[in-house]
């Protein structure tokens, strides 16, 4: 393509002083002078030759990477305003510039490296090589499993300079949560589908039992009636969980705030649940001082289902130990009740998954003691619209420490 006035004359110096040298070096040997004066002349037209052809030639590969990857000031301004990790890259995969989210996201980021020696993601290294060679844009997904397991939905731009290809935008949006979240519901679906459809099927088999060989056998249809009676309660147990936790997830929003003492709550639970207690041998050991206030802001069926749920995992599953002792007490603005048991304890592993639903470190013994598996994560649900949290230890995996701390109610 032609250039313009200045383009074509603008480097006139170098064109003159490059003839003049090759004039020179014909003279010279067209004279006969020494070799060394020819040798010197060759070397001035081969290095003015050079310095020609990079000026002419070089501008443009120049101007082509200084546009796109070597990042303007604009460009950087704009990238590192961008919330997400974005990542530039030049056409050979070199990192020339990234924004403070991409350092965050990616500590192992060098800019002039390969992005490969960061991100070695087959499916990523593809999708960039394809715009690299001269694609729109791809979609690459990348998970990162190490320090900690995290995913990303990748959107790779080509930057173009006439028509060919200089440069490559990576754009990070971090997807984990909404996966963990995909996965959490996936998983709930699977478990309650399959919680009501262990004990229906149960159902269902001893019906037509009872139709067929044992129908008249009293004494089987007697056992089966009293089988399909507790499967029954089991189910309804199971749905009046469930809608708990969706009644709960509804109003999460809503902040209660009737006063609530805790106090002679535990107590009435102390009476709800001795008969439990005495049954499995387990003594109710409560540290609820009369002289000081524990009334929270709460919802009062929320709070009893709260504290219920609690001593009565803590009378199963812990009852080996021979005591539970609940404990209130006053930490600053925040009201502490602590339900403790004796049992054998819980290993740390564990520990952080008890508050999801369904799950149970040990599942046949938990339906045995008529678990449903979101005892604990009812509680969690609770606390939550409380605006509390609540804390599971198992020190020295000697029983389980259940502590839920919450904001102390304030007259207005």
């Amino acid at each position: 393509m032609a250039g313009g006035p200045g383009e074509r004359f603008g480097n006139w110096p170098q064109r003159l002083s490059f003839a003049l040298a090759f004039a020179i070096l014909l003279l010279s040997i067209g004279l006969g002078a020494p070799v060394v004066i020819v040798i010197v002349a060759l070397l001035l037209v081969a290095l003015l030759g050079w310095l020609r052809f990079r000026n002419e030639a070089g501008p443009r590969e120049t101007l082509v990477v200084a546009g796109a990857t070597d990042a303007s000031p604009d460009l950087r301004a704009a990238l590192d305003a961008l919330p997400s990790p974005t990542i530039l890259v030049d056409r050979r995969a070199i990192v020339q510039h990234a924004n403070r989210a991409a350092f965050r996201a990616f500590p192992g980021l060098r800019k002039g490296f390969p992005l490969s020696n960061t991100l070695r993601d087959p499916g990523l290294t593809q999708a960039l090589e394809s715009v690299l060679r001269g694609a729109e844009g791809e979609r690459a997904e990348l998970v990162e499993r190490v320090p900690v397991e995290r995913s990303f939905e990748v959107s790779i731009r080509r930057l173009a300079s006439s028509e060919r290809v200089s440069a490559a935008v990576l754009h990070f949006q971090d997807t984990t949560q909404s996966r963990r979240v995909e996965q959490m519901r996936a998983d709930f679906v699977a478990n309650a589908s399959h919680e009501l459809r262990t004990p229906l099927a149960s159902v269902l088999g001893f019906v037509e039992t009872l139709q067929g060989p044992a129908k008249n056998d009293a004494a089987a249809r007697e056992r089966f009636l009293g089988i399909i009676a507790e499967q029954a309660r089991r189910m309804t147990r199971l749905i009046n969980d469930l809608l708990s936790l969706s009644r709960i997830e509804m109003r999460a929003h809503i902040p209660p705030a009737e006063p609530v003492d805790l106090r002679p709550l535990v107590l009435h639970m102390f009476d709800l649940l001795g008969g439990l207690a005495a049954e499995r041998q387990v003594k109710l050991v409560g540290a609820l001082p009369e002289d000081v206030a524990f009334v929270v802001p709460g919802d009062r069926d929320e709070l009893v289902r709260l504290v219920e749920n609690l001593i009565e995992n803590a009378i199963k599953y812990g009852g080996s130990g021979g005591k539970v002792q609940v404990t209130l007490a006053r930490r600053g603005a925040d009201v502490v009740l602590e339900v403790r048991d004796f049992g054998p304890g819980i290993a740390p592993e564990h520990l952080p998954r008890l508050t999801e639903r369904f799950y149970r470190i040990n599942a046949s013994a938990s339906r045995e003691q008529g678990g449903t598996g979101l005892g604990l994560a009812i509680c969690k649900h609770i606390v939550t619209h409380h605006r509390g949290r609540l804390e599971l230890s198992s020190p020295e995996r000697a029983g389980l420490i259940a502590t839920v701390v919450l904001p102390a109610y304030k007259a207005a």
